[in-house]
């Protein structure tokens, strides 16, 4: 089983696209081999590192791979075994008519839990929904926005209106399927005061059905928690750098939490790593805040921390 491209960057499968950018940076210089001369380990997490950035790394591979993983999920949760490999859509839709050059073979073109062949004919099929993300800033979701989307979906044929479908005559645009994968730009309007996940249906704006109805685009917006910040479960959390003195010794230092606004934070003597404080109110439009410490390491000493640090080791510490 390959190795999840999230958990291999470090975020979460809702993180905006901007986050596993900023997480794949920060990997990628601690893993580097010209930072690890003659570490295995580390060259070997630095080329999973790349592999799973060219996973998930731009919003096109990201979405092509989620949707792999989703019909994957799909048939197995079905009892079936995933018949395709590649990762373009239009493949996978014609793989599951059948094959790349056969017809239907008895499949409907509906993916939400029918894998028995085609439903009862008094019901009516319904193309599958699609499931898709948009990355918009704090900003943004505070005040609207209108954002433009990438749209890609499998549209009834405009050469023969379907009618190739699950009959014997073939139809050179689409192949005898009655759908083909079409893509164009839509506008999609976000309201005021969106949170992150927050999700938007999109009706008959899914995959098109040759014989019935479309399904729907989701969108889950995603919210950029900007550098030093990210969302888990929905909270968001910021990470406060704190010197190893005072993480020991205590003492206070000042953050700019997400509405710019200067707060003082108390540490406590003994303070450890990965330490959480909960700030009401300093979150996304008025919601909570957790900070998490993580320690401050300079990129280079100067010579006077240089040389309290020797008499630290000197003294066991």
């Amino acid at each position: 089983m390959s190795e999840d491209p999230y958990r291999t960057l470090d975020v979460s499968k809702d993180a905006t696209d901007a986050e596993i950018k900023r997480s794949y940076r920060k990997l990628a210089r601690q893993y580097h081999p010209d930072r690890n001369p003659g570490d295995a380990a580390a060259e070997e997490r630095f080329k999973s590192i790349q592999s799973a950035y060219e996973e998930i790394g731009t919003a096109e591979a990201r979405s092509n791979h989620d949707q792999q993983k989703r019909m994957e999920e799909m048939f197995s949760r079905g009892g079936v075994s995933s018949p395709f490999g590649g990762s373009d859509l239009g493949d996978i839709f014609s793989q599951f008519f059948g094959g790349r050059g056969g017809k239907t073979s008895g499949f409907d073109f509906n993916f939400e839990g029918n894998h028995q062949g085609r439903k009862k004919s008094h019901e009516t099929p319904r193309g599958a929904n699609i499931e898709a993300g948009i990355d918009i800033s704090m900003n943004q979701a505070i005040r609207g926005a209108d954002v433009k989307f990438s749209h890609r979906r499998m549209r009834i044929c405009s050469k023969c209106k379907g009618t190739s479908f699950g009959s014997s005559s073939q139809c050179s645009s689409c192949n005898g399927y009655g759908v083909q994968t079409k893509g164009s730009t839509i506008t999609v309007r976000v309201p005021k005061g969106a949170e992150h996940g927050h999700l938007l249906r999109l009706k008959g704006m899914g995959h098109e059905h040759p014989e019935g109805e479309s399904g729907d685009l989701l969108i889950t917006v995603r919210l950029d928690a900007e550098d030093g910040r990210r969302w888990e479960e929905g909270r968001l959390v910021q990470e406060v750098r704190i010197p190893y003195s005072t993480l020991v010794m205590g003492g206070k230092v000042r953050i700019t939490t997400p509405d710019r606004k200067k707060v003082q934070i108390e540490i406590p003597e003994g303070a450890r790593i990965g330490d959480r404080r909960r700030l009401q109110g300093h979150g996304h439009s008025g919601g909570p805040l957790d900070v998490e410490f993580v320690l401050s390491e300079p990129e280079k000493l100067t010579k006077s921390q240089r040389e309290a640090l020797e008499i630290l080791r000197e003294s066991g510490l």
